[in-house]
């Protein structure tokens, strides 16, 4: 799937899968492949999905961030400036909804990417954060090498970034609030400005909260 895969679909992210036992279930998305091994003498095909590869940023406090330090957990990757003058600011706010409903979870993170780093620097991210209230170690802003962002924005997340002067603030980049599962996969994605939204992701990511770690979707 490309940049605009979320495009289509959006609707079909917050729509839950169900199983043969009609307990909900969240879709898979990204590319899979089946996988024929041989076990005990038998031959058994395990299906493989699409993961978040490895990637280090620099978090708000200073700390190298990078997929090791998600093992166990849940979150939710999003893109943002901090001088950003349209969707951002109210992200934040829909965000922040979704941090308080989780910070003292101990399986939930949330990530949030600046797409220019160059202007925002550790210090500037963490007197963002500050602004915002954010304290501890549930929401990491992340800042990292442009073109790493980018391309994890665009190849893994399936989201839209880019630098356009001609854009309010000089960037474009889609709103979406990306779910991510325990094994690094992509479950779905939301858009961060509308709050119906933001309260259909609470309520999957608490889906999430109580899948099994084998499960495959069907």
């Amino acid at each position: 799937m490309k940049k605009l895969a979320f495009g289509l679909l959006i609707v079909a992210a917050i729509s839950a899968c169900k199983s043969n036992s009609d307990k909900k279930y969240l879709p898979i998305y990204g590319s899979k492949q089946a996988v024929t091994k041989t076990v005990d003498g038998k031959n058994v095909t395990d299906t493989i999905y699409q993961t978040i590869p490895n990637f280090k940023f620099v978090n708000q406090y200073g700390d190298t961030v990078t997929k090791k330090n998600l093992d166990g957990d849940i979150y939710i990757a999003d893109f943002f400036f901090t001088t950003c003058p349209s969707i951002c600011p109210i992200m934040a706010r829909n965000m922040l909804k979704v941090y308080n409903t989780f910070k003292n979870t101990g399986d939930f993170k949330i990530i949030s990417h600046t797409i220019d780093p160059k202007h925002d620097s550790v210090p500037v991210l963490k007197k963002y954060a500050d602004k915002l209230g954010v304290t501890g170690s549930t929401w990491w802003f992340l800042q990292g090498k442009k073109e790493d962002t980018y391309s994890l924005a665009e190849n893994n997340y399936l989201v839209l970034v880019k630098k356009d002067n001609s854009a309010a603030g000089g960037y474009i980049h889609a709103g979406y609030f990306v779910l991510v599962d325990k094994q690094k996969r992509v479950r779905g994605a939301y858009n961060g400005t509308d709050p119906k939204e933001v309260d259909q992701l609470i309520e999957d990511i608490k889906t999430l909260q109580t899948e099994p770690d084998e499960m495959i979707a069907q």
